[in-house]
């Protein structure tokens, strides 16, 4: 072996050619500007609504406490979870659900942009004299609320009621049911008792 070693001298700098790389800019630049010439002519671009009011009520609770058998083969709209017939998509909770039809892809599904239409002053009084018109203040009296109040502490105490009554009504089949056969009655009245009150037998 020598003591030189032998080996690639790469240690210098790579050189470029720089017209080749100027002519692939010019080229890169003329794509460019021929597709920006052909989006022009595609026409104009669509023009989406503002975002309106929800005209419909959002149905999150009608499936709610309900079980379902989920099969993988299943149409989208039977699957477990919030079908968007808009999108076509299954959302898996209710707030991802809210956040999806709020969102900007199901917004713009429907044809509308993510801006809000501004008011006029007209409109804007408008909807305060609608709103004052729904809103009469001699419907609503403190008085009112407190019969709602004494009427709901009522229907408690009646809903308690009830239940201790069936209670009772339970404890007595129960009884009749374990109370021993071979105790006569007249002494166990005597001795001032019904039965030993157990439940076996």
């Amino acid at each position: 072996m020598s003591g030189n070693p032998v080996g690639v001298d790469n240690t210098s700098r790579r050189k470029f050619d720089k017209e080749e790389y100027l002519e692939r800019a010019r080229q890169r630049e003329q794509r460019e500007k021929e597709e920006a010439r052909k989006g022009k002519d595609r026409g104009p671009l669509v023009q989406r609504q503002p975002l309106k009011h929800r005209d419909y009520e959002v149905d999150l609770e009608s499936r709610l406490g309900k079980t379902q058998v989920v099969t993988p083969i299943a149409p989208l709209n039977q699957q477990a979870g919030y079908y968007c017939s808009v999108c076509e998509c299954v959302v898996k909770d209710s707030a991802n659900y809210l956040d999806h039809i709020n969102g900007k892809k199901h917004q713009r599904a429907l044809g509308m942009s993510m801006r809000v239409e501004r008011a006029s002053l007209e409109q804007v009084q408008k909807r305060f004299e609608a709103l004052k018109k729904r809103k009469d203040p001699s419907t609503f009296t403190e008085q009112d609320l407190d019969e709602r109040i004494m009427k709901q502490q009522q229907e408690e105490e009646e809903r308690k009621r009830q239940r201790k009554e069936k209670k009772k009504e339970k404890k007595r089949e129960q009884a009749a049911q374990h109370e021993p056969e071979d105790v006569d009655p007249d002494i166990a009245a005597m001795m001032g008792f019904g039965g030993f009150g157990s439940s076996k037998k």
